[in-house]
C-alpha cells in the first residue's frame, strides 16, 4: 500500500495535483480545514496520533501576497504557527515534517539565483510568514524536508493564468510587471518533483522550481499566444504598478541541487504552461 502520509490542506491548488502524484506509492490520509485546523495544536496532536502517518505533507497555506499585508495575524497564525504545530507532532511520533516554501523569503537584490544557502530577507508579511514556518519546522527537532518553489499555477486554485485569460477575454488592453522575474511553476509538474523527494527520504532544503525564467510580462505574452488572443500588452515596472506588498524582482531559484538528487530537472515553463492549456482544454 505504500508509506502512510498526512496531506494538510488536500484540496487546495497544489493539493489536487499532490493527489495525483502520490496516488500510487502511499497510503494519503487527506484533510483541509474542514476537518484539520492546523492552527490548533490540539486538534493536530489529537490527528497525528490517532493516524500515526510516517509522513506529513504541509500544502496548508495563507497565500494572498497582497491581503497578508492587512491581515498579517491571520497570515502567520496559518504559515508560521501551523507549521509549528505540524513540525511538533511529527516529531512526537518520528515522522517526517515536510513543509512548502517559497521564493518570497528572498528580498530579489541578488544578481543570480538564489542558493538554498542564501540568507532569506523577505520583504513582505507573506514572506515572513513562509520564512517563520520554515524556521518553526526546522527548529522542531523532526526530521524535515523543506522545498522552496514559485509563481505556481495549475487547476483546482486562482492563478495568475487564469487571472489574465479572464482579463484578456473581457476585452481589457493588459498593463504587467516586466521587471519581476521567475519561473512559473506548473503544479503537476512541482508535485511529481516533490514525490521523487520525499520518494527518496530527502531532507532538509530544496529548491524545485520550473526550468528557465521570464517576467511576469513574458508570461503574459505566451499565455495570450497559447490562447490565441490578441490583447495590447504594456510593460510596467514594479514602481509603476502599485500593490499593497512589496514583491522580489528576481525570484530565481538554483535548482542545482534538486536536480542532483532526482535526476533531472523540473521541465520548463513553457511546457508547463503548455500542459496547463492541455489540462484546462481536456
Amino acid at each position: 500500500m505504500g508509506r502512510s502520509v498526512l496531506v494538510c490542506g488536500a484540496d487546495g491548488m497544489l493539493g489536487a495535483a499532490v493527489k495525483e502524484a502520490f496516488r500510487a506509492g502511499f497510503k494519503l490520509h487527506l484533510t483541509d480545514v474542514g476537518e484539520l485546523d492546523i492552527t490548533d495544536a490540539t486538534a493536530v496532536d489529537d490527528a497525528v496520533r490517532r493516524i500515526r502517518p510516517e509522513i506529513i505533507l504541509n500544502l496548508a497555506a495563507y497565500t494572498d501576497v497582497d491581503r497578508a499585508e492587512s491581515e498579517p495575524e491571520k497570515c502567520m497564525k496559518v504559515n508560521g504557527t501551523g507549521a509549528g504545530n505540524l513540525a511538533r507532532a511529527a516529531k512526537k511520533i518520528n515522522a517526517t515534517i515536510v513543509y512548502i516554501s517559497t521564493d518570497y523569503i528572498f528580498d530579489g537584490t541578488k544578481s543570480a539565483p538564489y542558493s538554498e544557502d542564501d540568507a532569506p530577507n523577505p520583504l513582505g508579511v507573506y514572506g515572513k510568514s513562509k520564512l517563520a514556518g520554515e524556521e518553526k519546522t526546522h527548529r522542531s527537532g523532526a526530521r524535515f524536508l523543506i522545498v522552496r518553489t514559485s509563481w505556481l499555477f495549475g487547476k483546482g486554485g486562482v492563478n495568475f493564468v487564469e487571472k489574465i485569460l479572464r482579463r484578456a477575454r473581457m476585452g481589457e488592453d493588459l498593463r504587467v510587471v516586466d521587471d519581476q522575474i521567475g519561473a512559473p511553476t506548473y503544479t503537476r509538474h512541482f508535485a511529481e518533483g516533490l514525490e521523487k523527494l520525499v520518494s527518496g527520504n530527502a531532507s532538509g532544503i530544496y529548491n524545485a522550481t520550473a526550468s528557465g525564467s521570464v517576467s511576469w510580462c513574458g508570461f503574459t505574452r505566451e499565455i495570450l499566444a497559447l490562447a490565441g488572443l490578441k490583447n495590447k500588452i504594456a510593460p510596467v515596472k514594479t514602481g509603476e504598478f502599485p500593490a499593497a506588498a512589496k514583491r522580489p524582482l528576481n525570484s530565481r531559484l538554483d535548482n542545482s541541487k534538486f536536480t542532483a538528487f532526482a535526476g533531472a530537472a523540473l521541465p520548463p515553463w513553457r511546457e508547463g504552461l503548455e500542459k496547463y492549456f492541455a489540462e484546462m482544454n481536456s
